[in-house]
């Protein structure tokens, strides 16, 4: 199908977005990468009269480091954070997740502020912003404020994104040298979204976990911080049994539906063997420094 008329808006300052957004109300809708927004107006599910085209400014893309923190646009793609050497020193999961999503024709245009902000559960990006203590710096006509991922997502595309606002950037505080990470992505076929996957990053001291942070991807209506199951790690040097109740945990908050990618019950298993895999490999990576 093809989408409804509407008109489309490039405008080349974020004030200048933020006024088409404010003016047009709930019949506005920015755009970003399109992946997400285009799909869904082709199919009628979503049809806004105006399309605010975010693409134009410069001030909503880049990577810089800020006060020990990591700072990504919200226009950055893909692509994009995959090819920066600041993210793979500081952030290799975002590398790690980036290159797990869609396809390179896919990752040249889509980017992290439409991944993360229309609360698509299939998305990658939402859990492992869960699991680094990301916060969203929102922008609308009443000023700036920031969001915890955590307290982002409300339900299946819903979010604290309030109707005249747009996701300006994406704010991370660094994780410490040496620190273990992992996202580990069961899927079908390349590119498609997970049928469960699970995001972690710990820190190790004395061969032993000394914090951890563990968040599942596509296993409920929204990303699912694990916070239980990271407690149940934490001392401990991820023996076997550890890494079953840390699973049995991360399973016990999944609530998948069954689709075509698996029975709920399927699923809901696949979460906690993506959380011991994640768990696993994170602690070795933190052991060896790589």
């Amino acid at each position: 199908m093809i989408p409804g008329p509407f008109i489309y808006h490039r405008p080349a300052s974020l004030a200048e977005a933020l006024t088409v957004l404010s003016t047009h109300g709930d019949e506005a809708r920015p755009l970003a990468g399109g992946h997400s927004l285009i799909p869904m107006m082709k199919l009628r599910m979503a049809s806004p009269e105006h399309l605010i085209d975010l693409g134009g400014i410069k001030d909503l893309r880049g990577i810089c480091e800020t006060a020990g923190d990591i700072v990504i646009g919200a226009t950055t793609t893909q692509a994009e954070l995959i090819k920066s050497d600041l993210l793979a020193a500081k952030l290799p999961i975002i590398r790690e997740t980036a290159q797990q999503i869609a396809d390179p024709q896919i990752r040249a245009k889509g980017t992290l502020g439409g991944n993360v902000a229309n609360g698509d559960p299939g998305n990658d990006m939402p859990a492992v912003m869960q699991a680094l203590g990301a916060q969203y710096v929102l922008q609308g006509s009443g000023g700036k404020r920031s969001v915890p991922a955590r307290d982002f997502y409300q339900g299946s595309y819903f979010t604290a994104l309030q109707q005249d606002e747009i996701l300006v950037a994406v704010q991370i505080p660094a994780p410490p040298a040496g620190h273990g990470y992992a996202y580990e992505k069961l899927k079908r076929k390349i590119g498609d979204y997970a049928t469960a996957a699970t995001a972690v990053i710990l820190t190790v001291s004395g061969g032993k976990v000394s914090s951890a942070s563990i968040a599942l991807t596509n296993v409920a209506p929204t990303p699912l911080f694990a916070a239980e199951a990271a407690k149940l790690i934490i001392g401990t040097a991820c023996d076997a049994a550890t890494l079953q109740r840390a699973a049995e945990a991360a399973k016990a908050i999944a609530d998948p539906a069954t689709d075509g990618r698996g029975t709920a019950e399927y699923r809901r298993e696949m979460a906690g063997v993506m959380t011991a895999r994640a768990l696993a490999k994170a602690f070795a990576r933190a052991k060896t420094g790589a």
